[in-house]
C-alpha cells in the first residue's frame, strides 16, 4: 500500500489546488477556506489506517494483521458517513475554532480524503473490500506488483519522496515558503 506519506500528501495538494485556483479567483470565498481545511485534508487521508491502531490492539486476543486491516475502515461505507454527516450540516452554518471553519465543509473534506486513501490503497498495492462485511467482494489494481521486485520494494517510498518533492516546490512557488526561513 501507498504510505502514510502520499496518503496525506494526495488529498493535501488536492484541497491545496482547489483552493489556491479555484476558491482564489473568487475573492469573497477566499477568507471562507482558510488553509486549515488543506491540514485537515492530509489528516483525513489516513483515517482508514486507523485500523492498524485497532490492530495494535486486537492482536493480543489473537486477530491476525490481515483479520483486522483493510476491512471496516477501507470501506466505501466511511466516506459516505462523512459525506452524510456534511450534508446533515450544509444548512446549519456550525462554525467551530477561531478561524470560523464550517463544520459541514469539514466532513465533506474528511470524506474526501478518506475516498482518496481507498483509490490509493486499491491502485497501487493490494485490494479493498468497498462492501465489507456485506460482500467479501475485492477490487484493486495492484500497480507496483508488476514492476520487478527490486522495483516493487522502493515503489511506495519513491512515491512519497516524489510527492514531498512536488509539495515543496508547489508551497515555495505559489506560497513562498521560504520567507518563513
Amino acid at each position: 500500500m501507498p504510505q502514510a506519506a502520499a496518503h496525506i500528501l494526495i488529498p493535501l495538494i488536492f484541497i491545496s489546488l482547489f483552493r489556491d485556483y479555484l476558491i482564489r479567483k473568487n475573492k469573497k470565498w477566499k477568507k471562507q477556506f482558510p488553509f486549515h481545511y488543506v491540514l485537515i485534508a492530509g489528516i483525513s487521508g489516513v483515517i482508514p489506517d486507523i485500523d492498524v491502531l485497532a490492530f495494535w490492539v486486537l492482536n493480543f486476543f489473537g486477530f491476525s494483521y490481515q483479520e483486522v486491516h483493510r476491512t471496516f475502515m477501507h470501506t466505501i461505507f466511511i466516506p459516505f458517513i462523512f459525506l452524510f454527516i456534511g450534508i446533515l450540516f450544509i444548512k446549519s452554518n456550525h462554525l467551530i475554532g477561531k478561524h470560523k471553519l464550517k463544520l459541514s465543509v469539514i466532513f465533506f473534506i474528511i470524506s474526501l480524503g478518506c475516498f482518496s486513501h481507498l483509490i490509493l490503497d486499491s491502485i497501487f498495492q493490494g485490494y479493498i473490500m468497498p462492501l465489507y462485511p456485506f460482500l467479501d467482494y475485492s477490487i484493486g489494481l495492484s500497480l507496483f506488483s508488476y514492476l520487478p521486485k527490486p522495483l516493487e520494494i522502493i515503489a511506495a517510498p519513491s512515491l512519497d519522496s516524489g510527492l514531498i518533492i512536488i509539495w515543496l516546490i508547489y508551497m515555495e512557488l505559489q506560497h513562498k515558503i521560504s520567507d518563513l526561513i
